[in-house]
């Protein structure tokens, strides 16, 4: 399923049976890309990226894929925009939303001693590594970038919860990478769920829900409109 999704979405398709709206066919000025917290719903049409477009009335490239990661170095699954890197392309883009390396941490390295994977993602001062070379050239592009932090689970245990440290310490470095560049926003969603609601995550206590997907392009969609 994973792959069947990259491929519509590298080939331009529709990812619903929905006929494409004109707004649809305009030349996006917004470029999503990332793992499966922007990615997931998408087969429904309501991602993160579909209620954004919806939100702001403007067309938005979803290049996200399920299982993402900013460290891959398979050409082929690469290609098929399991590498968050190779999931960019240069365009007239205003905004480049995106997010990633949570995976790498959590199947990369078990959440555990991943200091070295941690690193190579992003170095202590948000100067160095995969992310910040990622987010340098899509601000050579032009587009300023919107990073967005991952979800917390308050009041309640998921099969990830021995990454929180990881993620605290991921996210810290990309908002001094974000402190570097006034055209870098970081945007932090650790607040979005309150402390023992599920309603927030899907079954799996993972991955977004359909409404926590439209709550987190809510809060996008008010950073685009103020900057």
């Amino acid at each position: 399923m994973i792959y069947t999704l990259a491929i519509l979405a590298l080939l331009g398709l529709p990812l619903s049976d929905q006929p494409i709206s004109a707004k649809e066919q305009a030349q996006p000025r917004i470029l999503v890309i990332g793992d499966s917290l922007l990615a997931s719903h998408s087969i429904s049409g309501r991602s993160v990226g579909h209620y954004l477009s919806r939100i702001l009335s403007e067309p938005v490239r979803n290049n996200p894929v399920a299982g993402a990661r900013m460290i891959y170095n398979l050409p082929i699954s690469g290609a098929m925009g399991m590498s968050i890197p190779k999931q960019f392309r240069p365009g007239q883009y205003d905004w480049v939303v995106l997010n990633g390396g949570g995976n790498d941490l959590w199947l990369g390295c078990g959440c555990n001693k991943c200091d070295r994977k941690l690193n190579r993602l992003i170095s202590a001062d948000g100067r160095r590594g995969v992310i910040p070379g990622l987010v340098s050239r899509i601000r050579k592009s032009g587009a300023r970038v919107l990073y967005v932090g991952y979800l917390r689970s308050p009041g309640f245990d998921t099969p990830i919860e021995n990454c929180k440290d990881e993620g605290d310490a991921l996210e810290a470095r990309i908002a001094r990478l974000a402190a570097l560049d006034r055209g870098i926003v970081f945007h932090p969603i650790t607040d979005l769920v309150p402390s023992g609601d599920l309603s927030f995550h899907a079954v799996d206590r993972i991955h977004p829900s359909l409404k926590a997907s439209h709550a987190i392009a809510r809060r996008l969609a008010q950073v685009i409109r103020a900057n």
